[in-house]
């Protein structure tokens, strides 16, 4: 049985189908249940098209043996095989194929006319027209030129890139069925709290490739005496009431260190996970680290994606990115629901939570070319009104920019920062849309004020839908799920001050959840039900 926001995902899928003609992508938080949902899929378009052939493609073993074995839970009797050299199977000819793209890369003749390509972990795909991903879809289009792309990830961006929309591109769309915050507050998702550490990384002078660190500069400033026992003794102190640690290390031999440290100066039951780790061995670490005979487990790049592990409430980031795909891929691997666990603390040694912010709202990373360091723009985060830098107050809605403290350095953080909660809610009896209209950029935004009772003050929103990027996009999107749960009917070549008269005699959400976001607030969650039921 699916969840509500699962069955959304399928259904917002169909209908974007209809509709477009090109290969959408499916943002959806870690710990979603991204497998059931591509089970669901599988089992409805083969039992609705029984000529449908499906390849489900990913990079990682582990992504292959969960999503198969998801399927078998909806679909016991599932006509699937696996191909993956990592797996042992070698299985071709099944309406639906689990593939690890390695393995595959070069078998597209053998693979045959697929009607329907899912790609798991999508934004690992070459924003350029290289790789395997690349190669093995471009010859599977020259045997079914109609064949559709599904993404599945959550964090469709590229370092480096920007968002996996942008062109060159292979998705066209992104399609965002649920949010974190709405998975959070629907006690389907743990919360992460934060917390300041004492001892901090200095990055000072370390050099970038890519947009990314230099890994063996990394490991030779961080993997020191004096930081890795200054960060054992913090764990002890601060996780000695945490069950179960993952350390996210900088490189190999650092994960080795801090494991060795914990084990032998404090007596804690800790591993380490690499890329060589041979498969019996890890399988029998893992295994042992949810079953709790494991209490830390230190990594590198391993156990990011593909590792579900509920039991985790404790993150250790000892490993500093640029990527905030990679910080996302961290964070989530401490948000599933466990029993007897209320949040996941998160210790940033790395100033990872400082340099992306909540993962709430993460901000795409800047496309090649468009520099690493400070941004020359900003935003306005009332209106999204994007500003020169310098200025002092957002020129469109006249909103002040909150004015640095001089003598501010450290970034200090709530026990909440890296989740950005702070959830207020308004119980809606009216709302008032308007055009609005950017004092700079001359381009039009709709605005909705939403209004409580007289004691409450009224919340409002702008959606810059005339603007380009992420911004625009989003806004868009999010327009789009207000037209429908408003009920709200939409003529073809609507102007701004048309599309607010629709939405003013439509129906206003009974409830809105909003939060801080600076010093304003960010609607969340909107809400319709019938009052009577």
């Amino acid at each position: 049985m699916l969840r509500p926001y699962q069955q959304k995902a399928i259904d917002d899928l169909y209908t974007w189908f209809q509709s477009n003609s090109g290969h959408p992508c499916l943002e959806l938080p870690t710990g979603a249940g991204k497998s059931h949902i591509v089970a669901a899929l599988c089992k409805d378009a083969v039992q609705s098209w029984p000529d449908t052939r499906i390849l489900m493609l990913t990079h990682q073993k582990e992504l292959i043996e969960q999503n198969y074995e998801k399927l078998l839970q909806h679909w016991p009797n599932a006509p699937v095989g696996i191909y993956s050299a990592s797996v042992g199977r070698r299985q071709l000819g099944n309406p639906i194929t689990f593939a690890g793209v390695q393995s595959v890369r070069s078998k597209s003749e053998r693979i045959g006319h697929i009607d329907l390509c899912l790609i798991d972990e999508c934004h690992l795909i070459n924003h350029k027209d290289t790789g395997s991903y690349r190669s093995l879809l471009a010859e599977l289009w020259e045997i079914n030129p109609n064949m559709r792309v599904v993404g599945l990830t959550a964090s469709p961006y590229r370092l480096g890139h920007g968002l996996i929309t942008d062109d060159p591109a292979i998705f066209d769309d992104i399609i965002k069925p649920v949010t974190i915050e709405e998975l959070v507050l629907g006690g389907f998702l743990s919360p992460l709290r934060s917390k300041l550490t004492g001892t901090k990384y200095d990055l000072s002078g370390i050099h970038k490739r890519g947009g990314e660190y230099i890994e063996s500069e990394l490991m030779a400033r961080l993997d020191t005496d004096e930081y890795n026992f200054a960060i054992a003794e913090e764990i002890m102190a601060i996780g000695r009431d945490r069950r179960s640690w993952l350390l996210f290390c900088t490189g190999v031999e650092h994960s080795r260190h801090m494991a060795t440290i914990l084990r032998e100066m404090y007596g804690i039951a800790a591993e380490v996970v690499t890329g060589d780790t041979p498969k019996p061995e890890r399988e029998r670490i893992l295994s042992d680290f949810k079953a709790g005979k494991i209490r830390a487990l230190a990594n590198c790049a391993v156990l990011t994606t593909g590792f579900d592990a509920p039991e985790i409430d404790l993150i250790a980031m000892l490993r500093p990115t640029m990527s905030p795909s990679l910080y996302v891929q961290m964070a989530g691997r401490g948000m599933r629901v466990a029993p007897g666990k209320t949040d996941c603390l998160v210790l940033d040694f790395a100033g990872v939570v400082q340099q992306h912010g909540p993962i709430t709202a993460i901000q795409p990373p800047k496309r090649a070319g468009e520099g690493n360091g400070e941004p020359l723009q900003k935003s306005c985060e009332n209106c999204w009104e994007i500003v020169h830098i310098s200025a002092k107050a957002c020129p469109s809605c006249g909103e002040p920019f909150p004015v640095p403290d001089p003598d501010e350095k450290d970034f200090s953080l709530r026990q909440d920062d890296i989740m950005g909660l702070d959830v207020e809610e308004l119980e809606v009896t009216n709302w008032h849309w308007r055009k609005h209209t950017s004092r700079t950029s001359n381009k039009d935004m709709l605005a909705v004020t939403y209004y409580g009772a007289l004691s409450d003050a009224p919340v409002t929103e702008y959606f810059p839908v005339a603007h380009e990027g992420y911004a625009g996009q989003k806004a868009t999107r999010t327009i789009a799920k207000i037209l429908e749960s408003a009920d709200a009917q939409v003529a073809p070549g609507l102007d701004m001050e048309g599309w607010a008269f629709v939405f003013n005699v439509a129906k206003p959400p009974t409830l809105i959840a909003h939060k801080r976001d600076g010093k304003y607030r960010r609607v969340i969650e909107r809400r319709w039900h019938d009052p009577e039921t």
